[in-house]
């Protein structure tokens, strides 16, 4: 099944609530290298003008991806995730994530397109307390290869 063009313009409801937990937050940190103090240590955190622990600045992907879900794993969509290679991230952030935000997140299919037998899926997760304050936004390309495409090929 390819991938369904239909979804493209698609705004998905308001994810489930992620609470950041102050582990979470530290085991992100210490597996991508991100070492700094107010990533690992409350009083550290604080000393630097945050309310508890700060995200390093890619785990917004962490929210975002859990967004995404809703539309990966829709059955008309069309995506086979064996098939997918994650091509493009940006993120941009309105404030730092800290442990203790409780996240909601909005996904868009922004674009659709089709080269050379893949599927350039363009995502956007829109990251924002639950009041509706702006945290950051998740920009997400997605490759898709076509069935009838080679590995390597």
């Amino acid at each position: 099944m390819p991938v369904n063009h239909v979804y493209t313009g698609r705004e998905y409801p308001p994810s489930p609530v992620y609470e950041v937990g102050r582990e979470k937050l530290r085991e992100f940190a210490d597996a991508v290298g991100a070492s700094h103090p107010t990533h690992h240590d409350v009083e550290a955190a604080r000393a630097a003008g945050h309310p508890d622990v700060v995200a390093p600045a890619t785990f917004a992907v962490v929210v975002a991806q859990r967004a995404e879900q809703q539309y990966v794993a829709d059955p008309d969509s069309g995506i086979d995730f064996s098939r997918v290679v994650h091509a493009d991230e940006r993120f941009t952030h309105h404030r730092p994530i800290h442990a203790g935000d409780r996240l909601v997140t909005v996904l868009h299919v922004d674009s659709i397109t089709e080269r050379a037998g893949l599927s350039m899926i363009t995502t956007r997760a829109e990251i924002a307390t639950e009041d509706g304050s702006p945290v950051s936004t998740v920009v997400s390309t997605l490759a898709v290869r076509g069935a009838d495409v080679e590995v390597g090929a």
